[in-house]
Protein backbone atom coordinates (compact mmCIF):
# COMPACT_ATOMS: atom_id res chain seq x y z
CA UNK A 1 0.00 0.00 0.00
CA UNK A 2 1.38 3.41 -1.14
CA UNK A 3 2.67 5.61 2.07
CA UNK A 4 -0.34 8.09 1.54
CA UNK A 5 -3.16 6.03 1.68
CA UNK A 6 -1.12 3.92 5.10
CA UNK A 7 -1.18 7.96 6.67
CA UNK A 8 -4.75 8.70 5.84
CA UNK A 9 -6.06 5.48 7.27
CA UNK A 10 -3.88 5.88 10.61
CA UNK A 11 -5.80 10.08 10.69
CA UNK A 12 -8.89 7.72 10.46
CA UNK A 13 -8.83 5.29 12.67
CA UNK A 14 -7.69 8.11 15.30
CA UNK A 15 -10.30 9.96 15.00
CA UNK A 16 -12.85 7.30 15.16
CA UNK A 17 -10.86 6.33 18.13
CA UNK A 18 -11.32 9.84 19.55
CA UNK A 19 -14.82 10.03 18.86
CA UNK A 20 -15.51 6.50 20.80
CA UNK A 21 -14.11 8.28 24.30
CA UNK A 22 -17.28 9.65 25.83
CA UNK A 23 -16.81 12.49 27.53
CA UNK A 24 -15.78 13.63 30.81
CA UNK A 25 -17.82 16.41 32.73
CA UNK A 26 -16.82 17.83 36.80
CA UNK A 27 -20.42 18.83 37.69
CA UNK A 28 -19.93 21.10 40.98
CA UNK A 29 -22.20 22.17 43.53
CA UNK A 30 -23.25 23.71 46.50
CA UNK A 31 -24.36 20.20 47.77
CA UNK A 32 -24.11 16.66 46.77
CA UNK A 33 -26.61 14.46 48.78
CA UNK A 34 -25.31 10.47 47.87
CA UNK A 35 -28.41 8.64 49.90
CA UNK A 36 -25.54 6.51 51.32
CA UNK A 37 -22.73 8.40 52.29
CA UNK A 38 -24.30 11.64 53.56
CA UNK A 39 -24.31 14.93 52.06
CA UNK A 40 -20.84 16.65 50.97
CA UNK A 41 -20.96 20.35 50.85
CA UNK A 42 -19.61 22.45 48.11
CA UNK A 43 -19.18 18.89 45.92
CA UNK A 44 -17.94 17.50 43.16
CA UNK A 45 -19.24 14.78 40.84
CA UNK A 46 -17.08 13.75 38.44
CA UNK A 47 -18.76 11.51 35.39
CA UNK A 48 -17.60 10.10 32.49
CA UNK A 49 -20.31 9.31 29.85
CA UNK A 50 -22.88 7.27 31.73
CA UNK A 51 -20.66 6.74 34.51
CA UNK A 52 -19.66 8.63 37.79
CA UNK A 53 -16.18 8.16 37.94
CA UNK A 54 -16.19 9.83 41.56
CA UNK A 55 -17.56 11.86 44.22
CA UNK A 56 -16.29 13.88 46.68
CA UNK A 57 -15.07 17.83 47.88
CA UNK A 58 -12.07 17.94 45.88
CA UNK A 59 -11.86 15.11 42.73
CA UNK A 60 -9.08 14.52 40.83
CA UNK A 61 -10.12 15.29 36.90
CA UNK A 62 -8.17 14.50 33.83
CA UNK A 63 -7.33 16.46 31.60
CA UNK A 64 -9.45 18.20 28.89
CA UNK A 65 -12.49 17.72 31.46
CA UNK A 66 -15.79 20.07 31.28
CA UNK A 67 -16.40 21.81 34.03
CA UNK A 68 -20.02 22.73 35.18
CA UNK A 69 -20.76 25.24 37.65
CA UNK A 70 -23.86 24.28 39.12
CA UNK A 71 -23.75 27.39 41.51
CA UNK A 72 -26.52 27.15 44.33
CA UNK A 73 -28.13 24.39 43.24
CA UNK A 74 -28.09 20.77 45.23
CA UNK A 75 -27.40 17.42 43.27
CA UNK A 76 -29.61 14.43 44.26
CA UNK A 77 -29.78 10.88 42.82
CA UNK A 78 -32.77 10.37 40.51
CA UNK A 79 -35.63 9.55 42.26
CA UNK A 80 -37.51 6.24 42.27
CA UNK A 81 -41.46 6.16 42.07
CA UNK A 82 -42.25 2.53 43.06
CA UNK A 83 -45.45 -0.03 42.40
CA UNK A 84 -47.60 2.76 39.77
CA UNK A 85 -49.36 2.88 37.47
CA UNK A 86 -47.43 5.51 35.05
CA UNK A 87 -48.15 5.29 31.36
CA UNK A 88 -51.32 3.12 32.08
CA UNK A 89 -53.57 5.30 32.25
CA UNK A 90 -54.30 8.84 31.05
CA UNK A 91 -57.62 10.45 31.47
CA UNK A 92 -60.20 8.76 33.89
CA UNK A 93 -63.02 9.90 31.79
CA UNK A 94 -61.92 8.52 28.43
CA UNK A 95 -62.10 4.22 28.83
CA UNK A 96 -59.42 4.11 25.63
CA UNK A 97 -56.83 5.79 27.56
CA UNK A 98 -56.94 3.09 30.36
CA UNK A 99 -54.83 0.14 30.05
CA UNK A 100 -54.14 -1.02 34.43
CA UNK A 101 -56.58 -3.84 34.16
CA UNK A 102 -56.25 -7.52 33.18
CA UNK A 103 -59.20 -9.86 32.92
CA UNK A 104 -58.92 -12.89 34.52
CA UNK A 105 -57.84 -13.76 38.02
CA UNK A 106 -54.23 -15.17 37.66
CA UNK A 107 -52.11 -13.58 35.27
CA UNK A 108 -48.94 -14.10 35.79
CA UNK A 109 -47.28 -14.00 32.00
CA UNK A 110 -48.74 -10.19 31.88
CA UNK A 111 -45.81 -7.42 31.55
CA UNK A 112 -46.98 -4.16 32.33
CA UNK A 113 -44.14 -2.40 30.70
CA UNK A 114 -45.33 -3.38 27.15
CA UNK A 115 -48.36 -1.46 27.73
CA UNK A 116 -47.05 1.79 28.86
CA UNK A 117 -47.88 4.97 26.61
CA UNK A 118 -44.54 6.51 26.27
CA UNK A 119 -46.37 9.72 24.96
CA UNK A 120 -48.15 9.83 28.27
CA UNK A 121 -48.44 13.70 29.75
CA UNK A 122 -47.96 12.30 32.87
CA UNK A 123 -44.88 11.33 32.25
CA UNK A 124 -43.04 14.21 32.15
CA UNK A 125 -45.23 15.64 35.32
CA UNK A 126 -43.29 13.11 37.15
CA UNK A 127 -40.21 13.56 35.52
CA UNK A 128 -40.31 17.58 36.20
CA UNK A 129 -39.92 16.81 40.39
CA UNK A 130 -36.89 15.07 39.79
CA UNK A 131 -38.58 11.09 38.96
CA UNK A 132 -36.43 9.16 36.52
CA UNK A 133 -37.70 6.12 37.18
CA UNK A 134 -40.98 3.97 38.04
CA UNK A 135 -42.00 0.84 38.37
CA UNK A 136 -45.22 0.04 36.31
CA UNK A 137 -47.47 -2.84 37.49
CA UNK A 138 -50.47 -4.49 36.47
CA UNK A 139 -54.00 -4.71 38.08
CA UNK A 140 -56.76 -6.96 38.42
CA UNK A 141 -57.62 -10.31 39.57
CA UNK A 142 -55.02 -11.97 42.44
CA UNK A 143 -52.06 -12.52 40.95
CA UNK A 144 -51.99 -9.46 38.35
CA UNK A 145 -48.63 -10.13 36.30
CA UNK A 146 -44.95 -8.58 36.09
CA UNK A 147 -44.02 -5.02 36.93
CA UNK A 148 -41.83 -3.49 34.91
CA UNK A 149 -39.08 -0.56 35.90
CA UNK A 150 -39.14 2.18 33.35
CA UNK A 151 -37.02 5.44 32.86
CA UNK A 152 -39.25 8.12 32.31
CA UNK A 153 -37.58 9.18 28.93
CA UNK A 154 -36.51 7.40 25.65
CA UNK A 155 -37.62 6.59 22.23
CA UNK A 156 -40.49 4.13 23.15
CA UNK A 157 -41.17 1.69 25.42
CA UNK A 158 -38.17 -0.37 24.69
CA UNK A 159 -35.41 2.25 25.02
CA UNK A 160 -37.58 3.21 28.23
CA UNK A 161 -37.58 -0.24 30.12
CA UNK A 162 -34.72 -0.71 32.55
CA UNK A 163 -36.56 -4.03 33.62
CA UNK A 164 -39.02 -5.29 32.37
CA UNK A 165 -39.73 -8.20 34.97
CA UNK A 166 -38.71 -6.60 38.37
CA UNK A 167 -41.57 -8.08 39.94
CA UNK A 168 -44.45 -10.68 40.59
CA UNK A 169 -47.62 -8.73 41.57
CA UNK A 170 -50.56 -10.33 44.48
CA UNK A 171 -53.22 -9.00 45.62
CA UNK A 172 -53.87 -10.56 48.74
CA UNK A 173 -57.58 -11.39 49.73
CA UNK A 174 -58.99 -9.45 52.05
CA UNK A 175 -59.25 -11.80 54.98
CA UNK A 176 -61.87 -9.78 57.56
CA UNK A 177 -65.50 -10.76 58.40
CA UNK A 178 -68.62 -8.36 57.83
CA UNK A 179 -70.35 -8.72 61.15
CA UNK A 180 -73.46 -6.91 59.98
CA UNK A 181 -76.52 -8.33 60.44
CA UNK A 182 -78.90 -9.37 57.20
CA UNK A 183 -81.34 -6.87 58.64
CA UNK A 184 -78.86 -3.80 58.90
CA UNK A 185 -78.08 -4.03 54.92
CA UNK A 186 -78.79 -1.95 52.40
CA UNK A 187 -78.98 -5.07 50.05
CA UNK A 188 -80.28 -8.15 52.14
CA UNK A 189 -79.52 -10.28 49.48
CA UNK A 190 -76.29 -10.01 49.66
CA UNK A 191 -75.83 -11.14 53.18
CA UNK A 192 -73.54 -13.74 54.01
CA UNK A 193 -73.13 -14.94 57.47
CA UNK A 194 -69.79 -15.16 59.04
CA UNK A 195 -69.27 -18.37 58.66
CA UNK A 196 -69.78 -18.67 55.06
CA UNK A 197 -67.56 -15.26 55.03
CA UNK A 198 -64.73 -17.72 56.74
CA UNK A 199 -65.58 -20.37 54.09
CA UNK A 200 -64.78 -17.91 51.41
CA UNK A 201 -61.92 -16.58 52.96
CA UNK A 202 -59.80 -19.49 53.16
CA UNK A 203 -61.25 -21.02 49.77
CA UNK A 204 -58.86 -17.77 48.51
CA UNK A 205 -56.06 -18.78 50.38
CA UNK A 206 -56.16 -22.72 49.11
CA UNK A 207 -56.88 -21.16 45.36
CA UNK A 208 -53.53 -19.15 46.03
CA UNK A 209 -51.96 -22.27 47.21
CA UNK A 210 -53.12 -24.75 44.37
CA UNK A 211 -51.80 -21.62 42.30
CA UNK A 212 -48.50 -21.68 43.11
CA UNK A 213 -48.38 -25.79 44.23
CA UNK A 214 -48.98 -26.24 40.55
CA UNK A 215 -46.32 -23.18 39.37
CA UNK A 216 -43.82 -25.08 41.27
CA UNK A 217 -44.84 -28.57 39.75
CA UNK A 218 -44.26 -26.67 36.56
CA UNK A 219 -40.71 -25.32 37.10
CA UNK A 220 -39.78 -28.97 38.74
CA UNK A 221 -40.95 -30.27 35.14
CA UNK A 222 -39.08 -27.57 33.22
CA UNK A 223 -35.89 -28.27 34.64
CA UNK A 224 -36.22 -31.75 34.35
CA UNK A 225 -36.92 -31.71 30.62
CA UNK A 226 -33.42 -29.41 30.21
CA UNK A 227 -33.53 -27.97 27.23
CA UNK A 228 -35.68 -30.71 25.07
CA UNK A 229 -37.89 -29.09 21.97
CA UNK A 230 -40.45 -31.48 23.12
CA UNK A 231 -41.71 -29.82 26.39
CA UNK A 232 -44.59 -28.24 25.91
CA UNK A 233 -44.15 -24.65 27.44
CA UNK A 234 -46.97 -22.82 29.37
CA UNK A 235 -47.03 -19.19 29.27
CA UNK A 236 -48.59 -18.55 31.92
CA UNK A 237 -46.44 -20.62 34.30
CA UNK A 238 -43.17 -19.18 32.70
CA UNK A 239 -44.25 -15.84 33.91
CA UNK A 240 -43.98 -17.40 38.06
CA UNK A 241 -40.46 -19.16 37.10
CA UNK A 242 -38.54 -15.90 38.11
CA UNK A 243 -40.27 -15.42 41.55
CA UNK A 244 -40.42 -19.30 42.72
CA UNK A 245 -37.15 -19.72 42.21
CA UNK A 246 -35.85 -16.60 44.25
CA UNK A 247 -34.61 -14.56 41.69
CA UNK A 248 -37.39 -12.19 41.29
CA UNK A 249 -39.19 -10.57 44.50
CA UNK A 250 -42.95 -11.35 44.90
CA UNK A 251 -44.94 -7.68 45.86
CA UNK A 252 -47.87 -9.04 48.02
CA UNK A 253 -50.26 -5.76 48.06
CA UNK A 254 -52.10 -5.70 51.36
CA UNK A 255 -53.61 -3.24 53.68
CA UNK A 256 -54.43 -4.91 56.88
CA UNK A 257 -52.94 -6.65 59.64
CA UNK A 258 -54.54 -9.69 58.92
CA UNK A 259 -53.79 -10.31 55.57
CA UNK A 260 -50.12 -9.11 56.13
CA UNK A 261 -49.18 -11.55 59.18
CA UNK A 262 -51.18 -13.67 56.44
CA UNK A 263 -48.54 -13.33 53.49
CA UNK A 264 -45.38 -13.17 55.55
CA UNK A 265 -46.85 -16.73 56.97
CA UNK A 266 -47.75 -18.15 53.42
CA UNK A 267 -44.40 -16.59 52.08
CA UNK A 268 -41.98 -17.75 54.98
CA UNK A 269 -43.53 -21.57 54.07
CA UNK A 270 -42.85 -21.22 50.91
CA UNK A 271 -39.45 -19.78 50.70
CA UNK A 272 -40.48 -16.60 48.73
CA UNK A 273 -39.15 -13.04 48.59
CA UNK A 274 -41.57 -10.48 49.10
CA UNK A 275 -42.46 -7.01 49.53
CA UNK A 276 -45.41 -6.10 51.30
CA UNK A 277 -47.22 -3.04 49.11
CA UNK A 278 -49.51 -0.52 50.52
CA UNK A 279 -49.32 -1.26 54.56
CA UNK A 280 -51.80 0.65 55.75
CA UNK A 281 -51.47 -1.46 59.34
CA UNK A 282 -47.92 -2.55 58.38
CA UNK A 283 -46.75 -0.12 61.59
CA UNK A 284 -48.61 -2.22 63.56
CA UNK A 285 -46.61 -5.58 62.76
CA UNK A 286 -43.16 -3.75 62.30
CA UNK A 287 -41.37 -6.37 64.64
CA UNK A 288 -42.23 -9.07 62.31
CA UNK A 289 -41.82 -7.06 59.18
CA UNK A 290 -37.82 -6.97 60.66
CA UNK A 291 -37.69 -10.26 61.41
CA UNK A 292 -38.59 -11.61 58.23
CA UNK A 293 -36.71 -8.71 56.39
CA UNK A 294 -40.00 -8.14 54.72
CA UNK A 295 -39.42 -4.29 53.21
CA UNK A 296 -42.27 -1.77 53.04
CA UNK A 297 -44.00 -0.06 50.25
CA UNK A 298 -46.14 2.78 51.77
CA UNK A 299 -48.61 4.48 50.09
CA UNK A 300 -51.05 5.26 52.89
CA UNK A 301 -49.22 8.49 54.01
CA UNK A 302 -51.73 11.38 53.25
CA UNK A 303 -54.54 8.79 54.77
CA UNK A 304 -57.12 9.17 57.39
CA UNK A 305 -56.42 6.78 60.23
CA UNK A 306 -58.26 3.16 59.73
CA UNK A 307 -59.59 2.86 63.28
CA UNK A 308 -61.23 5.33 65.12
CA UNK A 309 -59.06 4.38 68.01
CA UNK A 310 -55.93 5.95 66.35
CA UNK A 311 -54.40 9.18 66.74
CA UNK A 312 -55.05 11.63 63.75
CA UNK A 313 -51.30 11.72 63.14
CA UNK A 314 -51.07 7.50 62.61
CA UNK A 315 -49.77 7.76 58.97
CA UNK A 316 -47.58 10.09 59.42
CA UNK A 317 -45.58 8.43 62.29
CA UNK A 318 -45.70 4.77 60.42
CA UNK A 319 -42.50 4.92 57.60
CA UNK A 320 -40.64 6.43 61.29
CA UNK A 321 -42.27 3.39 63.57
CA UNK A 322 -41.27 0.58 60.39
CA UNK A 323 -37.57 2.23 60.04
CA UNK A 324 -36.95 2.28 63.99
CA UNK A 325 -38.27 -1.55 64.08
CA UNK A 326 -35.29 -2.28 61.30
CA UNK A 327 -37.96 -2.40 57.97
CA UNK A 328 -36.37 -0.85 54.90
CA UNK A 329 -39.21 1.43 53.93
CA UNK A 330 -40.05 2.88 50.59
CA UNK A 331 -42.61 5.52 49.64
CA UNK A 332 -45.01 5.57 46.68
CA UNK A 333 -48.35 6.58 45.86
CA UNK A 334 -51.43 5.00 45.46
CA UNK A 335 -52.03 2.52 41.75
CA UNK A 336 -54.77 3.41 39.52
CA UNK A 337 -55.75 6.46 37.84
CA UNK A 338 -55.60 8.89 40.37
CA UNK A 339 -52.61 7.64 41.39
CA UNK A 340 -50.54 8.04 38.02
CA UNK A 341 -51.42 11.65 38.47
CA UNK A 342 -49.58 11.69 41.66
CA UNK A 343 -46.81 10.52 41.32
CA UNK A 344 -44.73 13.47 41.11
CA UNK A 345 -46.17 14.33 45.08
CA UNK A 346 -44.47 10.98 46.65
CA UNK A 347 -41.46 13.09 48.01
CA UNK A 348 -44.16 15.22 50.00
CA UNK A 349 -45.10 12.07 51.81
CA UNK A 350 -41.51 11.47 52.60
CA UNK A 351 -41.00 14.91 53.91
CA UNK A 352 -44.26 14.50 55.98
CA UNK A 353 -42.83 10.99 57.43
CA UNK A 354 -39.74 13.28 57.96
CA UNK A 355 -41.45 15.59 59.78
CA UNK A 356 -42.97 12.98 62.57
CA UNK A 357 -39.55 11.31 63.33
CA UNK A 358 -38.13 9.46 59.80
CA UNK A 359 -34.57 10.48 60.16
CA UNK A 360 -33.64 13.13 56.65
CA UNK A 361 -31.16 10.72 55.44
CA UNK A 362 -33.84 7.79 55.25
CA UNK A 363 -36.39 9.56 53.85
CA UNK A 364 -34.24 10.56 51.23
CA UNK A 365 -32.81 6.65 50.76
CA UNK A 366 -37.31 5.56 50.29
CA UNK A 367 -37.71 7.15 47.57
CA UNK A 368 -33.76 6.69 45.95
CA UNK A 369 -31.46 3.84 47.28
CA UNK A 370 -33.86 1.51 48.98
CA UNK A 371 -36.43 1.29 45.88
CA UNK A 372 -33.50 0.87 43.74
CA UNK A 373 -32.13 -2.08 46.50
CA UNK A 374 -35.62 -3.98 46.40
CA UNK A 375 -35.72 -4.16 43.05
CA UNK A 376 -32.44 -5.52 42.38
CA UNK A 377 -30.66 -2.59 40.61
CA UNK A 378 -29.17 -1.16 43.65
CA UNK A 379 -25.70 -1.36 41.43
CA UNK A 380 -26.98 0.71 38.77
CA UNK A 381 -29.26 3.24 40.56
CA UNK A 382 -30.49 4.80 43.95
CA UNK A 383 -27.34 6.79 45.02
CA UNK A 384 -24.36 8.67 43.87
CA UNK A 385 -21.49 6.55 43.74
CA UNK A 386 -18.85 6.00 42.06
CA UNK A 387 -19.10 3.09 39.13
CA UNK A 388 -22.97 3.41 39.16
CA UNK A 389 -24.97 4.99 36.60
CA UNK A 390 -24.78 9.06 36.25
CA UNK A 391 -28.47 9.48 37.25
CA UNK A 392 -29.06 12.56 39.11
CA UNK A 393 -31.41 16.25 39.34
CA UNK A 394 -30.00 19.27 40.58
CA UNK A 395 -32.45 21.71 42.96
CA UNK A 396 -32.45 25.12 43.65
CA UNK A 397 -33.18 24.09 47.46
CA UNK A 398 -34.34 21.37 49.71
CA UNK A 399 -35.87 18.70 47.90
CA UNK A 400 -38.20 17.97 50.51
CA UNK A 401 -39.47 21.57 50.68
CA UNK A 402 -42.56 22.10 48.04
CA UNK A 403 -41.43 25.67 47.44
CA UNK A 404 -38.05 24.21 45.85
CA UNK A 405 -38.01 23.50 42.28
CA UNK A 406 -36.17 20.68 39.90
CA UNK A 407 -33.94 22.77 37.44
CA UNK A 408 -31.57 20.08 36.02
CA UNK A 409 -31.93 16.19 35.25
CA UNK A 410 -29.47 13.62 34.03
CA UNK A 411 -30.32 10.04 33.08
CA UNK A 412 -26.94 7.69 32.20
CA UNK A 413 -25.13 11.38 31.88
CA UNK A 414 -27.34 12.72 29.10
CA UNK A 415 -29.76 15.47 30.16
CA UNK A 416 -33.10 15.61 29.91
CA UNK A 417 -35.46 17.99 29.52
CA UNK A 418 -37.76 19.49 32.26
CA UNK A 419 -40.94 20.28 30.11
CA UNK A 420 -44.06 18.63 30.77
CA UNK A 421 -48.18 20.29 30.08
CA UNK A 422 -48.02 22.38 33.17
CA UNK A 423 -44.71 24.34 31.57
CA UNK A 424 -46.35 24.99 28.60
CA UNK A 425 -49.38 25.48 29.72
CA UNK A 426 -47.75 27.91 32.38
CA UNK A 427 -45.25 29.90 29.41
CA UNK A 428 -48.60 30.01 27.02
CA UNK A 429 -50.66 32.22 29.55
CA UNK A 430 -48.38 33.73 31.84
CA UNK A 431 -47.75 36.95 29.66
CA UNK A 432 -51.66 36.86 28.84
CA UNK A 433 -52.57 40.13 27.69
CA UNK A 434 -54.94 42.14 29.61
CA UNK A 435 -58.75 41.70 27.99
CA UNK A 436 -60.48 44.52 26.08
CA UNK A 437 -63.34 46.22 27.80
CA UNK A 438 -66.25 45.27 25.89
CA UNK A 439 -68.26 48.06 24.91
CA UNK A 440 -72.41 47.57 25.44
Amino acid sequence: MPKGQTMKLVIVYLVASVGLVAETVLYQAAAIHTADRGTIENGQLLVQGNRILAVGKQVQAPPNTKTVNLGELQLYPGLIAAATSLGLTEINAVRATQDTTEVGEFTPDVEAWISVNPDSELIPVARANGYTHALVAPLGGVVTGNSGLIKTSGWGVEDMTVKPRAALHIMWPVLSINPVPKSALRNPEKFKSPKDQAREREKKLRTLDQFFDQAEAYAKAREAHGDQEDFNTVPAWEGTLEAIGGRQPIMVHANYERQITSAVAWAKRRGYRIIIAAGLDAWRVADLLAKEKVPVVLDNVFRLPQRDTDSHEVNFRAANVLHKAGVKVVHSVRMGNWGATEVRNITYAAARSMAYGLPRETALQSITLHPAEILGVEKQLGSLTAGKEATFIAVDGDLFDIRSNVKHMWIAGKPVSLESRHTRLYEKYKNRPKPKAVQR
